[in-house]
């Protein structure tokens, strides 16, 4: 935030932190458990290590619920995936328009925080989250079947469904870090995203 006042960045600019701690407890969740998430949908927990697309879909939701902003950024270490179909230097992106999604890639090239889009397509891998008992599962059922895009999806299935902002979902299980030490990858790309999104705007 420091560097995007020093930038001048012309709009407002809100950061929700979406943290979760994969802890045994008593609190803990429990694979077949139910949740019921802030959109409102229920969730079977069938994979306890899925937790933090938990928190980032209440994030989500509550940005476009409450804030109402013109774009959402999700940007976390969500899945092993990511580095399957990335790799280790390019984050996985996924975005509801073709034109915030080559915004993002312009953002990586020019921060040198380097990104590579997802298969977005919804309506192909919900059925991978098919629940006998909830509205959706926490985790994929076929983890051949484009994982890293699934993940993502996930967290988009729980954008209020009145939202109608744009949204970006960065993956960055792989270049967060390096030789065991974390790397700073994504504050580069926020800022030159900051940058970007009102040139964009005028173009």
């Amino acid at each position: 935030f420091e560097a995007a006042a020093k930038l001048k960045t012309p709009y407002t600019l809100h950061a929700l932190l979406c943290v979760a701690e994969n802890a045994i407890g008593p609190d803990a969740f429990r694979n077949d458990d139910v949740l019921r998430m802030l959109s409102g949908k229920t969730v079977e927990i069938n994979n306890s290590d899925a937790e933090g697309r938990l928190v980032l879909a209440d994030g989500v939701n509550h940005a476009s619920k409450f804030m109402n902003p013109d774009v959402i950024v999700d940007i976390a270490t969500l899945t092993g995936a990511q580095m399957v179909t990335t790799g280790r230097k390019h984050a996985a992106i996924m975005a509801t328009t073709e034109e915030l999604e080559k915004t993002a890639v312009d953002a990586g090239k020019f921060s040198g925080d380097l990104t590579h889009p997802l298969i977005y397509c919804p309506e192909f891998y919900r059925a991978e989250f098919k629940s006998a008992v909830a509205d959706m599962k926490n985790s994929v059922k076929d983890r051949m079947n484009a994982q890293a895009s699934c993940a993502g999806t996930f967290i988009g299935e729980h954008l209020d469904k009145e939202y109608e902002g744009e949204w970006l979902h960065v993956d960055i299980a792989g270049p967060s870090t390096k030789d065991e030490r974390g790397t700073g990858y994504g504050v580069g790309l926020l800022l030159a995203l900051a940058k970007v999104f009102p040139e964009a705007a005028r173009d």
